[in-house]
């Protein structure tokens, strides 16, 4: 049985219009990996769901070619949408303080997101925009080989690992995708919705428990 990496491989030579591959003798060379751009190229061109229809810009995600961390959010929002880069907006800049204060930066890290394209309103992306996009973020996590996937919110985490479970059950533990680990957490604008301040006080120590625990995985 083939992997599933091999497999979101083989759908990404699909997309590009490749009908076979030659295979090569063994002991020759061979290419260990698909070339980032070249992903992101076909993403900024996709067609494969009803959102390029109402897109300014996809918004592929950016940072280091081989982070030690691989944070993921839903979608892009009106900002990110407008200027074609992830995070941007305020829960952009709090997510930018939060990983400074990890000890890393935005290209240190990689920054993306479940479906590349906005979902009018930003609503939740739904299935088959899901469906559509998915494989493109598996493409790169291959690509990537991050050493920890952090979630940021209830949608990252269910349509990346395929569950249905409230965020507030899931953070706190520790889940597996392709043998990384996966840290559930809330997403920032989680935060910014918060009123009072013991309630935004509580949720940035939750958010900051589980980035001490990312950083715990790292240095080990």
């Amino acid at each position: 049985m083939a992997s599933p990496a091999l497999v979101e491989w083989l759908r990404y030579y699909k997309d590009l219009g490749v009908d076979c591959l030659a295979v090569p003798k063994v002991g020759a060379s061979t290419p260990t990996q698909v070339n980032l751009e070249e992903l992101h190229r076909q993403i900024m061109k996709c067609k494969r769901c009803p959102l390029h229809r109402t897109r300014q810009n996809a918004v592929p995600g950016e940072g280091a070619k081989r982070p030690a961390i691989l944070f993921i959010g839903e979608g892009p929002g009106e900002q990110e949408d407008r200027v074609g880069r992830p995070f941007v907006g305020k829960a952009g800049q709090l997510l930018d303080r939060m990983i400074e204060r990890m000890g890393h930066s935005r290209e240190s890290v990689f920054i993306g997101n479940i479906v590349k394209c906005r979902p009018p309103g930003n609503r939740d992306p739904n299935t088959e925009e899901v469906s559509a996009c998915l494989p493109y973020l598996k493409t790169q996590i291959a690509l990537l080989r991050p050493r920890i996937i952090v979630c940021l919110g209830k949608v990252a985490v269910n349509r990346l690992l395929d569950m249905d479970t409230p965020i507030s059950r899931m953070r706190g533990r520790v889940f597996s995708f392709e043998g990384i680990p996966v840290i559930p957490t809330y997403h920032p604008s989680y935060i910014l919705h918060q009123r009072g301040r013991e309630a935004v006080s509580r949720a940035k120590w939750e958010v900051w428990a589980d980035m001490q625990e990312v950083l715990k995985r790292i240095e080990s």
